[in-house]
């Protein structure tokens, strides 16, 4: 039996920004030479655990913040303490870590490994060229928009001083700022994503590097947990009924992620157009793939191919981009119950 699904996803972003630092964030592909937009694997992360947790209609674990008052009155950030229970689903699937002074220091790896969301291809998706300003403009209405001047002293002036300040320097005081260098994204866009089936919903009992403390243990047996053993040793595997709960919330999430952060002016669907399903890497990679354009210099087409050994289903809204794709209504739907059946055939007890 496969220990691991690969979920290859391509996604349409249009003229938008999915991840900031001074503008879009990018990276430089040294091979062709052009900007590329992308995002975390933290943060795809993130949103496809916030898409499993509305799924099933729960809140984020609380995580304790910690600050420590230095020496000279300031506040210095501490280490934020994760509640490390498994009980909390994104706990489970997101892993933890918390090493709290005079405690044993608790570990979990989560069980997905999940790549940035970039380019399919450098020529296939990227930054924007042209550097777009916009404003943040009152001018229209000016007597309803107060202004503040203040001096060099700090002192703030009276309307006769700032009458007089603007007469003599012949200056203005508009009732707008600009707002500069707001690239854009705009492409096809892939993530990858393997899922550990052995340690989904198992964790780990080992106390020489443990992810539990004895007293979670414990609490975890008394509501339900099963000791058991899985190739790295002794763990606790998670209720029956409480997994066939979140198997269909993880492949929902999984499919139906989005970042919504950071694009309040700049909403992109970001519209899903093929999802590939594997029990091997290379499969996916095959199946959503880019090609050098042979008659064209510095091109290159995206390509989606039905390869043996894996799942493909590819979206209506694919057709625009992808001559021939074949993208059907329901490729969604199918490719959630793929998941699904997946993450249902393994068995997660006895698995040593």
């Amino acid at each position: 039996m496969n220990n691991f699904v690969y979920i290859r996803g391509l996604r349409h972003a249009e003229h938008t920004v999915f991840c900031v630092q001074d503008g879009q964030k990018f990276f430089w592909d040294a091979q062709f030479g052009v900007r590329c937009a992308y995002s975390s694997g933290q943060q795809v992360k993130r949103s496809v655990l916030s898409a499993i947790l509305e799924a099933v209609n729960e809140q984020e674990a609380p995580v304790t913040f910690n600050y420590e008052i230095t020496k000279d009155n300031g506040i210095a950030n501490k280490e934020p303490w994760s509640p490390c229970n498994p009980e909390y689903t994104d706990q489970l699937l997101g892993g933890w870590m918390k090493a709290q002074s005079g405690e044993t220091p608790l570990k979990r790896r989560s069980p997905f490994s999940i790549s940035a969301f970039r380019p399919l291809h450098p020529l296939l998706g990227g930054l924007e060229m042209q550097k777009e300003n916009l404003t943040f403009d009152r001018s229209s209405n000016p007597n309803r928009h107060p202004v503040i001047v203040k001096g060099t002293d700090g002192v703030e002036l009276t309307e006769e001083e700032i009458t007089d300040f603007l007469t003599t320097n012949k200056r203005v005081l508009p009732r707008r700022n600009w707002i500069p260098d707001n690239t854009r994204a705009t492409g096809l866009f892939v993530f990858d994503m393997a899922i550990d089936l052995r340690t989904l919903f198992s964790i780990s009992t080992n106390q020489h590097e443990p992810e539990l403390t004895p007293q979670t243990i414990e609490n975890l047996l008394a509501k339900g947990w099963v000791k058991d053993k899985n190739v790295f040793g002794e763990c606790l595997v998670c209720p029956k009924e409480r997994r066939e709960q979140l198997i269909p919330a993880i492949a929902k999430g999984i499919v139906n992620w989005r970042i919504t952060s950071n694009q309040a002016r700049t909403f992109s669907l970001m519209e899903t157009l093929a999802i590939a399903i594997s029990g091997n890497a290379n499969r996916i990679a095959a199946t959503i793939r880019a090609e050098l354009s042979e008659d064209r210099d510095r091109s290159a087409k995206p390509v989606i191919d039905r390869v043996e050994g894996a799942e493909l289903f590819v979206t209506l809204p694919c057709n625009g981009y992808i001559a021939g794709a074949g993208g059907i209504l329901d490729a969604l739907d199918e490719a959630e119950a793929a998941i699904i059946k997946r993450l249902q055939e393994f068995v997660y007890q006895t698995q040593a």
